[in-house]
Order: structure tokens, then sequence, then C-alpha cells
């Protein structure tokens, strides 16, 4: 197994969201939301991800919306359930740990972590806490 870098800049960021996408919209269990849910503009979306992104990782600033806002929508057409954060973060850490390894990338899966508990908690309260591993 070849050395992995860390994710050092925005380029990083946009091969890594660029991988990451493409494996979730063809996922069987989210895939979906991306496809079907919602229409999305994919290009505008994609570089929304690598501006929130590469404000999360290394502060840059560049996201300036509410993440909550537009996941409280998506969450009234079709509920999001523990299992699909769960498989969106399985996704993610398993796409970062693929191609980077380090501090960043660590900051990566850690935000990640976080922001899945943070909107599960606020869409659905009654569930405390993700379940499984991840």
């Amino acid at each position: 197994m070849e050395h992995l870098k860390d994710i050092q800049n925005r380029d990083d960021i946009v091969f890594l969201i660029d991988e990451f996408y493409k494996r979730v919209v063809k996922d069987e269990l989210i895939g979906y939301f991306f496809t079907e849910i919602v229409v999305l503009q994919w290009e505008t979306h994609i570089l929304v991800m690598i501006d929130f992104w590469e404000s999360m990782i290394f502060g840059s600033m560049k996201y300036k919306g509410n993440p909550m806002v537009k996941h409280i929508e998506l969450n009234r057409k079709e509920p999001m359930l523990p299992k699909h954060f769960e498989r969106w973060l399985s996704l993610w850490v398993t796409t970062v740990n693929e191609f980077f390894c380090g501090v960043h990338a660590d900051e990566a899966i850690k935000r990640a972590r976080l922001i899945a508990e943070i909107m599960q908690n606020k869409l659905h309260p009654q569930v405390i806490q993700l379940t499984g591993p991840i």
C-alpha cells in the first residue's frame, strides 16, 4: 500500500468531494436522496460542498450557507433516518481513508461525525446518537 498524503489544499478537497459523490449517488440506501428526492444542480451543489469542506477543514470561511435549513426541507420530503446518516458517514470515512491520511483527514472525519450527529439530533430529537460501528 502506498503512503497516503494528508488533505493539503482546495484541489485535494475537490478530489475528495468528487470521489465521495460518485459513491453517494450510486449507493442503494442514500443515493435516491440525491437523484430522486431533490433535483440538484450538480455543478452548483458540488461547488457549495467544496466551499463547505474547505471551511470545515481549513477554516477558510468560504462557505456562507446554513446546511440545517436545507436538510430540514429535505427531511420534510423524505425522512432522513439514522441508517441514512450512518451510511453517509460510512461513505465519507471510507472515501477519506482510501485517499488521505493525516491531521486534516482526521479533522474531515471528526467534523463529518459531528455534523451527522447534530443533524440527526435536530431532525429527530428522540434519537440520541448514531447506532452501529463506523
